[in-house]
């Protein structure tokens, strides 16, 4: 299956994650939520408990809570809301649990690509694109492996293009 760059003109469409990247996102999720469940449990153990402080208990409780909610909720909302679009002008990136952001970046102003496989990124097959330009770095995360690298290709080839017609019409001066 290859990567195609889509026109502006006309209705943009936006591709969705592959499934995979769900149980991606919960697999790390889970991680990170142990993680702060043993920070809380350190923090309640050698501060709150021996000196008995109860508002620090219900402060304990209610973070615990919060955490509970965050790694069972926030996969499932940022798999559905995640979307992305690269046509011949622009990558666009819709992205976001609580907030939603919107990352839309020229083609032409591209300096740098790579793709990235963190563990459980290789676990569940899915990579990140890096997109670098001037003003930072966007990421296209949780895409199959091997459309990161179709997406890494054809920006590549994109990028080229826009480079020698830069080139043409310096020379044409």
């Amino acid at each position: 299956m290859e990567q195609n760059l889509k026109g502006v003109s006309g209705e943009v469409e936006y591709e969705k994650l592959p499934k995979r990247a769900l149980y991606c996102m919960y697999a790390s999720g889970a991680v990170a939520g142990v993680i702060c469940l043993l920070i809380l449990g350190a923090v309640n153990y050698f501060w709150i408990f021996p000196k008995e402080i109860g508002a620090g208990k219900w402060i304990s409780l209610v973070l615990l809570i919060l955490i509970f909610v965050d790694v069972g909720i926030s996969p499932y909302f940022r798999f559905h809301r995640y979307r992305y679009s690269i046509n011949e002008e622009c990558i666009d990136i819709i992205e976001g649990y609580l907030f939603v952001k919107r990352n839309i970046v020229p083609i032409e102003r591209l300096h740098k690509l790579q793709t990235a496989r963190g563990p459980f990124d290789q676990i569940f097959k899915v990579a990140k694109v890096i997109v670098t330009t001037g003003g930072g770095d966007v990421t296209l995360s949780f895409v199959e492996e091997e459309k990161a690298e179709q997406i890494a290709d054809t920006l590549r080839h994109r990028i080229n293009e826009i480079v020698i017609e830069q080139r043409g019409s310096h020379e044409g001066e």
